[in-house]
């Protein structure tokens, strides 16, 4: 499911599919995207690049088009690889930088950058 909060410049996405559920938020006033997978108790981080992440208004209208035409290919998939590396704890500096909302998502878990 995904939720856009407009006002927020938020857009937040639920996937649920056992081993693979993750919760993301898509922060577009701090630019950051925070991915939580379930299944690794792990926080993954990365700053939004314009050129590969479409703008909050190509989100929803994207949306909009996949749930109203199930099979519409698209050209604007978002995939994103990460790779494991050396994980840290959030700290006070990191929240003031990701937000209150990656925070809710992210506290108490290993954070990848």
């Amino acid at each position: 499911t995904m939720t856009i909060h407009n006002e927020e410049h938020i857009v937040d996405v639920h996937v649920r599919s056992g081993v693979y559920s993750s919760d993301t938020i898509f922060d577009y006033t701090r630019g950051y995207i925070a991915t939580r997978l379930f299944s690794r108790n792990a926080c993954f981080i990365m700053k939004i690049k314009q050129e590969y992440i479409p703008d909050l208004e190509d989100i929803g209208r994207l949306a909009f088009e996949r749930q109203t035409m199930k099979d519409v290919y698209s050209p604007n998939n978002v995939w994103a690889q990460f790779q494991a590396g050396s994980s840290r704890l959030g700290r006070f500096k990191d929240w003031v930088l990701y937000g209150k909302h990656i925070e809710k998502l992210c506290t108490g878990l290993p954070l990848y950058q």
